[in-house]
């Protein structure tokens, strides 16, 4: 049977944002260049971004033990590119949010555009409601967490990694998955190819509880989740090729 890692530790090595000061950044009176760039100067503590109106690109690229609350909705790629920091946005994200995360922590308290925690190789990306397609594209080791929904195609091409989904999923779901392990709470509404259903065994119940619970995903049953994982029919076809058989 395919196992997922230990259930991510959200707070593991993480020592950042103290009590103290909050620094406060006026995304309608500043750049997205000005506003990251303050973010990175962080060495630690906490920022806030006000009136973010959708704004693209925001904190992202941060490699500090930081914590940053951006007020409001956030455009595409909310917290991309991130490592160590933990990012809250306190509404819906567009695309690609906390997309290549190399770890900390992404979490959008809202819906989520498509392709969420695209290629995320460490981390955790937490999105309380729905994702549209393609969440978890690519997925290279991290975790996504979905509260809600997800679109067709969820854990397309995911290598390694671990996405758990609260509600139903969309169709295609694990297209051409690899490593990863996809376990959903809800209705899976066709399977894509590679993908198929194991059974799960006390470790999966266990791994899906420690991370519901770390996410406040209380709807979530562990014992009664679907466990997706890949076929592995790709690496049959490459020994048939290897060996010049087809």
């Amino acid at each position: 049977m395919t196992s997922p890692p230990h259930p991510p530790d959200q707070r593991a090595g993480w020592h950042g944002a103290q009590p103290g000061t909050v620094l406060t950044l006026d995304a309608g009176a500043l750049t997205t260049r000005e506003i990251n760039r303050s973010l990175q100067s962080l060495p630690g503590g906490r920022a806030l971004v006000s009136n973010p109106a959708g704004r693209h690109n925001l904190a992202v690229g941060l490699a500090a033990a930081i914590q940053v609350e951006i007020d409001g909705p956030a455009g595409f790629y909310a917290g991309g590119l991130g490592k160590e920091a933990r990012i809250t946005v306190n509404g819906p994200a567009g695309a690609g949010a906390g997309e290549n995360l190399m770890s900390g922590e992404v979490h959008v308290r809202g819906s989520a555009g498509r392709s969420a925690a695209a290629s995320a190789r460490g981390g955790v990306v937490v999105v309380d409601g729905d994702c549209v397609s393609h969440a978890g594209i690519s997925l290279k080791g991290a975790t996504l967490a979905i509260g809600g929904d997800a679109g067709a195609y969820c854990g397309f091409l995911a290598q390694s990694g671990v996405i758990l989904v609260g509600g139903d999923t969309g169709p295609c779901l694990g297209e051409s998955l690899i490593e990863a392990v996809v376990y959903v709470g809800g209705k899976v509404n066709g399977l894509g190819n590679g993908a198929v259903v194991e059974e799960i065994d006390e470790h999966d119940v266990t791994f899906v509880k420690v991370l519901a619970d770390g996410c406040g995903f209380d709807h979530v049953t562990p014992a009664s989740v679907t466990k997706v994982v890949s076929s592995r029919r790709m690496y049959r076809m490459q020994a048939r090729h290897d060996h010049g058989t087809y």
